[in-house]
């Protein structure tokens, strides 16, 4: 009873005080639910609560995108100075694509002019060539040397264009209430580009003009030369078959020769030199074996041995000539029959035994033939023509001398119906085509020296030519650092309510970085295309029709091709000389072309990577490690320095420590004056300010 009574007496203490909590707290809710619904104070402190929280997030959404608006200007300041780095390689291979292709344009029509100096029909626009070509290195010289120097300047300037570029950036990005103040620094700030060809070292033509003026004499020499063999050939071909008559046409109607025997031939080209010696062969073999007395007295008959003595004497002579024509000489060993009876005398057939003679009373008697009615008596064997008047007499009745074998050659050689007549004129061309294509055999030898040393030059001009590739390698290579403050700011009297106070933002700072990436998307040869239209506006119609051969065209192809030059001036080389074959070129002429086209061939002209590169964002810690700066702090404390509101690039890059070799203020640029091969000039100028412009797009 005690032990529940004092359980119930616990119980009922306990439960008055908590009577009592419950009811403060009924009393505290009730403020703000009432029979299950907010009240009038729940609605006011929560309309409270929201207003605070909403005018507290405005101020601190204006307060992060004011210190978010400096990172990005810094991000658009880098890209602006890096885009600078980007339009000067753009220019910088623009200026040397011109340079080596304005070059190697003068070697192709140099390598036409060498190789149309050897052809007869090609030599005057040879001359031609060959001076555009030498006039196109020398304005390749020129624009070299004035390159160097406009580059170099440019060079010298780009850590200043960087940071002006980025600084006027900035500027623009100027807002009602916030100024922005900036600059941009190019990783590394010294140039380690390399201009071989444009370093005023200019390719020296003189041992290729040397050589090739050489090569024209000797070219000159050999032309001439092979005028007259060629004439003396014609002459040859004439008097064998090519013309009525000629030995051909008297072989047919003189004697019963088969067309094997008797060929004709259409040209003296194809026309082969011992045509005429196979002829006369095959005609005198045929007449001693078929000739016959046309009649039948004495004189007839002792007229027929006169001829076959004669016919049989030219083949046994012509039987052993020979005519060999060889790349190394002609050897003509044709010899010449005689023509009337004082040369009769000085041959065998006024001292070969071989006339019959007799024992008659007057003495010996030589006679024509056995069947002379003269020969009466006993022989006396066979005597020589040259026996009467010494050991013999003449015959009584024939009469026969050396003037009967003497008048067989003299009536057919005297008079152009005579076979005899056409084949000494045959004989005689023939022996003055021998000595004239000997001649021009050494001709040829010297032209052939003249052209392997006009070869050599080339091949030594052309070689420094190649050699002479650029690196570019301007300040700013590895990228551009951009150093950017905010200057301070109040927020908007908007916000500044009993809710919210208004903030008061100090100078901000951000660093950002950009560099240069490769854009496959575009081509520099676009950029060659363009260049190179806009060069042929400015040289108009009428300087274009002072160039031989279509220069300009062959320029305009060779920078158009840049990228791939070994290539492109390969096959320009083969296009040029290879339309000379149909001008006649001679074997040396073959031989030059192949030789150039295999200098040409084995230049080693690696291809040029011409891929746009465009500014991109990227880690400004890579960037800065490859910079004069210590790290990032370092940049920090650079940053600290910039003056606020200032607006000149050079103050700004002085006060953090940026060192610039040269600045520039004008809006437009020379880089370099373009002289035309024939004659003029066209300068090559850069406008700073489309270099500014095109920052937008970066932006």
């Amino acid at each position: 009873m005690r032990g529940q009574h004092g359980s119930r007496g616990f119980t009922n203490r306990g439960s008055s005080a908590g009577v009592e909590r419950s009811a403060w707290m009924r009393l505290g809710i009730d403020l703000f639910l009432e029979r299950g619904a907010y009240t009038t104070v729940a609605s006011a402190v929560a309309m409270l609560v929201t207003l605070t929280l909403v005018f507290s997030s405005a101020t601190a959404v204006w307060s992060m995108s004011r210190a978010g608006d400096v990172q990005t200007v810094a991000d658009s300041a880098a890209l602006a100075g890096a885009n600078v780095v980007s339009s000067y390689c753009t220019a910088a291979t623009v200026v040397d694509a011109a340079v080596a292709s304005l070059g190697f344009a003068g070697m192709a029509a140099a390598a036409t002019g060498l190789v149309g100096t050897l052809v007869p029909g090609a030599r005057a626009a040879a001359g031609k060539a060959l001076d555009v070509g030498m006039r196109m290195i020398d304005a390749r010289n020129e624009l070299a040397a004035s390159a160097s120097r406009g580059l170099s300047e440019l060079e010298e300037a780009l850590p200043y264009l960087v940071g002006a570029n980025a600084s006027l950036l900035c500027r623009e990005r100027d807002g009602e209430s916030v100024a922005y103040t900036g600059v941009a620094l190019a990783v590394p700030s010294e140039s380690a580009s390399s201009f071989p060809a444009l370093e005023g070292d200019e390719i020296d033509t003189s041992e290729l003009e040397e050589a090739s003026d050489r090569l024209d004499e000797a070219a000159g020499e050999l032309e001439c030369a092979a005028e007259h063999t060629a004439s003396a050939r014609e002459r040859a071909w004439k008097a064998d078959c090519g013309q009525e008559p000629s030995m051909r046409e008297r072989a047919a109607s003189l004697s019963g020769l088969s067309d094997a025997e008797n060929p004709g031939y259409a040209s003296s080209i194809t026309w082969p030199l011992d045509a005429g010696l196979k002829r006369a062969r095959a005609y005198y073999r045929w007449r001693s074996q078929h000739d016959k007395p046309e009649g039948s007295g004495v004189e007839a008959k002792a007229d027929s041995a006169s001829r076959r003595a004669f016919y049989s004497y030219a083949y046994r002579q012509l039987r052993g000539a020979r005519v060999e024509d060889g790349d190394t000489g002609v050897v003509v060993d044709v010899p010449l029959l005689p023509r009337n009876e004082e040369e009769v005398r000085r041959t065998e057939l006024y001292t070969e035994r071989i006339w019959p003679a007799t024992h008659e009373g007057i003495g010996t008697v030589l006679h024509f033939g056995p069947d002379c009615p003269g020969a009466t008596g006993p022989s006396a064997g066979s005597l020589a023509l040259s026996s009467v008047g010494a050991d013999a007499v003449e015959c009584p009745v024939c009469h026969f001398t050396v003037s009967d074998v003497g008048k067989t050659p003299a009536a057919s050689t005297s008079i152009a119906n005579g076979f005899e007549h056409h084949l000494r004129a045959y004989t005689e061309a023939l022996r003055d085509y021998a000595a004239c294509r000997n001649e021009e055999l050494e001709m040829e030898g010297r032209a052939k020296g003249e052209a392997g040393s006009a070869a050599d030059a080339f091949q030594d001009a052309l070689g420094r030519l190649a050699a002479r590739r650029p690196k570019i390698a301007p300040p700013g290579r590895y990228g551009c650092v951009s150093l950017v403050i905010g200057g301070e700011a109040s927020s908007p009297a908007g916000l500044d309510t009993d809710l919210s106070g208004s903030v008061d933002l100090d100078r901000r700072g951000a660093v950002s970085a950009a560099a240069l990436a490769p854009d496959p998307a575009t081509r520099e040869s676009n950029v060659l295309s363009s260049f190179f239209s806009r060069l042929q506006g400015r040289v108009g119609s009428e300087g274009l029709a002072g160039l031989a051969g279509g220069v300009m065209e062959l320029w305009g192809d060779l920078l158009v091709a840049y990228g791939d030059m070994g290539e492109a001036l390969s096959a320009k080389v083969d296009e040029l000389t290879g339309r000379l074959g149909a001008l006649g070129a001679g074997p040396i002429a073959r031989w030059l072309r192949d030789r150039l086209g295999d200098i040409v061939g084995t230049l080693g002209l690696g291809p040029v990577d011409l891929t746009l590169l465009k500014p991109v964002l990227v880690d400004s810690s890579n960037v800065i490690a490859r910079s004069d700066f210590s790290g990032l702090a370092d940049i920090k404390a650079r940053l600290r320095e910039l003056p606020v509101g200032s607006t000149d690039p050079g103050a700004l890059l002085e006060a953090v420590g940026y060192e610039v070799g040269r600045r520039l203020d004008e809006t437009e640029f020379t880089i370099a004056e373009l002289p035309l091969p024939f004659g003029g000039s066209i300068p090559l100028t850069i406008r700073l300010r489309d270099v500014a412009a095109s920052r937008e797009g970066a932006g």
